[in-house]
């Protein structure tokens, strides 16, 4: 059966509701947390030598890039087809490809001709190395894009902080290039200390952080939401996290062969003033902001809250449908969702969130509405007399709601 057949079928069945099969990611220089629900004889099902999954990705047309081992549509996600007793799936990716606008909306194909965003869970033992994610000018030198993403830090999945519940965001002010250069030229020397020079902020859950491209940043070992763009250029600044020794081919990851081995080029990647700016927290620390009044909201049965709102790559929302109560909450964009707390009904389909999930194990739990379907209003019910459903909607750039 042909992808657009597939896309079809998907789109009727669901009444522009598409259903999306769990997207997992390993990281090899990472360990998991285990708080994103796969069963812990799971989490190593790559194998052992591509590292464990602590990355469930979201609404992805992005492949991972997770080098030569990296399998056949990882990172990507999959629409599943049920028809006829039989179930096939088409890549997101390729049902946007020849549905177009149908899926994301005439606005975003016709100045993306893609779906340039995803979110995930990201969910990490420990710290991640301080890192960088490119901007749109040194992405583009090796044929990606730049990333901006957003953090937030949901209270369902962080029923423990894990090992080090903090991340280390830029430079500390009055930090000389010349001190992070002596860093960089110290980074196969063993620990290069890099996080010296910056500081770090204690997490906490129901908050979170915007990050622009060009930022450093070493995440903390809270389970994060991160809607981003739809890239996954990065390059690793610190040598040593923990007792993790970090390879220097990542330091000089999504770098043009002619600028290996240039220090003055890793510096130039970074927005050096974004780095060193004073006032911070104060630019990037993100509290929910509720979509309308609260008041309102509650009468009609949810509590609706922006979640990621600083960027205009993406955004997204926490929507919190109140037990035994049914809504309907109309968006003037496509999104994505996943569901945290509570079951129920989404439109045409029956949604619930899973205890536990097997590596391959399809869900009920994470969706693609389209433009159309959210334009129109989507009818979300509440099955249960006192768990709240709770989701996380995510956002391509601009979404024309977002007016704070």
């Amino acid at each position: 059966m042909s992808n657009r057949t597939l896309a079809e079928r998907a789109l009727q069945k669901g009444e522009g509701i598409l259903r999306l099969a769990p997207t997992w990611v390993p990281r090899s220089f990472c360990v998991p947390g285990r708080r994103i629900k796969l069963h812990p004889a799971d989490y190593y099902a790559f194998g052992g030598d591509r590292g464990g999954i602590d990355e469930r990705w979201f609404s992805s047309t992005t492949p991972a890039d997770n080098g030569p081992k990296t399998s056949p549509n990882e990172g990507l996600s999959l629409i599943v087809v049920e028809d006829g007793g039989r179930t096939e799936k088409v890549t997101l990716r390729d049902a946007v490809e020849e549905m177009k606008g149908r899926i994301v909306g005439d606005r975003i194909w016709n100045s993306y001709r893609c779906w340039p965003m995803y979110s995930k869970f990201f969910d990490n033992k420990g710290a991640l190395p301080h890192h960088v994610h490119h901007r749109e000018q040194h992405a583009k030198l090796v044929g990606q894009m730049g990333k901006p993403e957003s953090y937030y830090f949901p209270v369902q999945n962080n029923n423990y902080g894990a090992d080090f519940p903090y991340t280390f965001f830029g430079l500390r002010p009055g930090t000389t290039k010349d001190q992070l250069r002596e860093c960089l030229c110290n980074f196969s020397k063993g620990d290069n200390r890099i996080t010296d020079l910056s500081s770090a902020y204690r997490l906490e859950p129901g908050t979170g952080w915007d990050v622009p491209a060009g930022i450093l940043h070493a995440p903390g070992s809270l389970c994060t939401y991160e809607p981003q763009k739809a890239s996954d250029v990065f390059a690793m600044y610190q040598s040593l996290t923990g007792d993790a020794i970090i390879p220097e081919e990542l330091l000089w990851k999504n770098s043009p062969a002619e600028k290996v081995g240039n220090v003055d080029y890793l510096i130039e990647v970074l927005d050096w003033e974004a780095n060193v700016d004073l006032n911070f927290a104060a630019h990037h620390f993100m509290q929910p902001l509720p979509v309308r009044s609260p008041e309102q909201m509650e009468a009609e049965g949810c509590q609706e809250r922006w979640i990621a709102y600083k960027s205009a790559a993406y955004s997204a929302k926490e929507l919190t449908v109140l037990p035994g109560r049914t809504v309907t909450i109309k968006d003037g964009a496509a999104y994505g969702m996943i569901l945290l707390q509570g079951h129920g009904t989404m439109g045409v389909w029956q949604i619930d969130t899973p205890a536990l999930i097997r590596f391959g194990q399809l869900t009920m739990d994470e969706f693609f509405v389209t433009e159309s379907a959210a334009g129109d209003g989507v009818a979300i019910a509440n099955s249960s007399s006192t768990d709240p459903l709770v989701m996380l909607k995510h956002f391509g750039p601009e979404n024309p709601d977002l007016k704070l």
